[in-house]
């Protein structure tokens, strides 16, 4: 009996072992899911348009990656409004719950970044507060900027469940008895949490996570992908500078020398490589880059198409030199009120200094890029003379020094009449316009070469 017994109790624990290891893996994998994911980004810097693209893809990459919760770290003085309220917006349409540690500062715009989240949670010795829209040159800006703001700090610190009274006076003092004239509220660490506006406090991203009881979350850091990040490389100013370089210069070059076309097909590809980065950053409005694009056509049409003084090409010039400055700075169709005087300075001497830049540096290389062996398949650069026994298909040798007027526009190729026939011709020196006299000075293979001339001085 005790030996029947005995077998049992083995059998038992047997099947008992068998199915534990059966369940194991589905009781580990019930755990690993039931582990929240955190995902983290970071703010560092002005409010912007690249910021506010910014939180678009993380929010997106956060959706992507089925995070449960998402953690905000900011430390910002404020900028772009229009910016901000779109943050704004995003944030409080998030479906899962979105926490800020403000790390030091979250001021003006930041502010309001940081009443759109679900939880505050501040550094020791950090702010919140000073939402005063201010114009670029840091005064006060209008009554309907302030109106505007105060209501939508009031309307999203209600959404939060936090006082609207004083996220209003963060925006203008007259709302709050208690603050003197000129003051806006601003709250330390300590009042935000007397005042209901912050949550707790922590010393780094660890101790939030510690108060939200997700110390053991999988935490995801956001990183910008690749593509991001050459996007990002683009829009620094030293290679942005690059790209006008070759964006007037070749224009400028395609304008003298027309027909070529690589300097045309060279500020084509820079002009890609310099708007899309800031177009998709939110820099780059259509209208923008709409009128870069009007002002490529009206150049192309000046070259290709139109006879005339040369109208369509300088306001072609005008335009595209505009619109390159106009990207560059986060104007509102045409309202400069919050750029900085400064920004707008820095983005029109760069698209001077580009211009200059540009004739100067082309200027310099063009000769030795004629005779590189990359042109040698593009640039006839043998020359045929009637002494070595070559004939052109019209000799016209005794035309040298012959005086005729421009059948056709000259940029600089065309066609004269000299005699009462048409001959195919190029211009020594610039254009020539239609009607105007010209001479013959020489003779290419296949066309004559001609001068303008003052026939009231002849």
């Amino acid at each position: 009996m005790q030996v029947k017994k005995t077998n049992a109790m083995l059998g038992c624990l047997q099947a008992y072992i068998v199915l534990l290891c059966l369940l194991l893996p589905f009781t580990l994998a019930g755990q690993a899911q039931q582990v929240p994911k955190v995902f983290v980004m970071e703010i560092r810097s002005e409010i912007d348009p690249r910021t506010n693209r910014y939180t678009e893809l993380a929010l997106e990459e956060a959706t992507a990656l089925g995070a449960d919760h998402v953690l905000l770290v900011l430390n910002t003085f404020g900028g772009a409004l229009n910016d901000a309220d779109e943050i704004r917006e995003r944030f409080l349409e998030y479906p899962k719950p979105i926490y800020v540690y403000i790390d030091k500062n979250a001021a003006s715009a930041g502010a309001l970044i940081a009443l759109a989240c679900d939880s505050i949670y501040m550094a020791p010795g950090a702010n919140i507060g000073a939402a005063t829209v201010v114009t670029a040159d840091g005064q006060a800006a209008p009554g309907k900027y302030q109106s505007y703001m105060r209501s939508i700090m009031r309307s999203t610190a209600e959404a939060n469940g936090r006082d609207p009274r004083l996220a209003e006076a963060m925006v203008e003092a007259s709302v709050d008895s208690t603050l003197s004239a000129g003051q806006v509220l601003t709250l330390t660490t300590s009042e935000a949490i007397k005042y209901g506006f912050c949550d707790g406090v922590a010393t780094d991203v660890e101790g939030v996570l510690a108060e939200l009881n997700l110390q053991h979350a999988h935490v995801i850091n956001y990183q910008l992908s690749t593509t991001n990040k050459i996007i990002s490389f683009f829009l620094n100013p030293f290679v942005s500078g690059i790209l006008l370089l070759i964006i007037l210069g070749g224009l400028y070059f395609e304008l003298q020398t027309p027909g070529i076309g690589f300097p045309l097909l060279a500020a084509l590809v820079a002009g890609m490589f310099y708007l899309v980065p800031y177009y998709l950053n939110g820099l780059a409005e259509n209208w923008e880059v709409l009128l870069f694009v009007v002002g490529l056509i009206l150049i192309a049409l000046e070259l290709l198409v139109i006879p005339g003084f040369g109208i369509a090409g300088i306001s072609g010039i005008l335009l595209t030199c505009v619109a390159l400055v106009l990207i560059m700075v986060n104007n509102q169709a045409f309202d400069f009120t919050f750029v900085p005087s400064e920004h707008l300075m820095k983005s029109m001497v760069s698209v001077v200094v580009g211009m200059i830049g540009a004739v100067v540096l082309i200027s310099l290389t063009w000769h030795r890029l004629l005779n590189s062996k990359s042109m040698e398949g593009v640039i006839l650069k043998e020359s045929f003379h009637s002494k070595e026994g070559y004939r052109s298909a019209n000799p016209a040798e005794h035309l040298i020094g012959k005086v005729g007027i421009a059948h056709t526009r000259m940029t600089p190729t065309g066609r004269v009449m000299i005699d009462d026939t048409l001959y195919d011709a190029q211009a020594r020196d610039g254009f020539i316009e239609k009607g105007e006299s010209v001479q013959v000075i020489d003779q290419s293979t296949f066309s004559l070469r001609v001068k303008k001339v003052d026939m009231r001085e002849s």
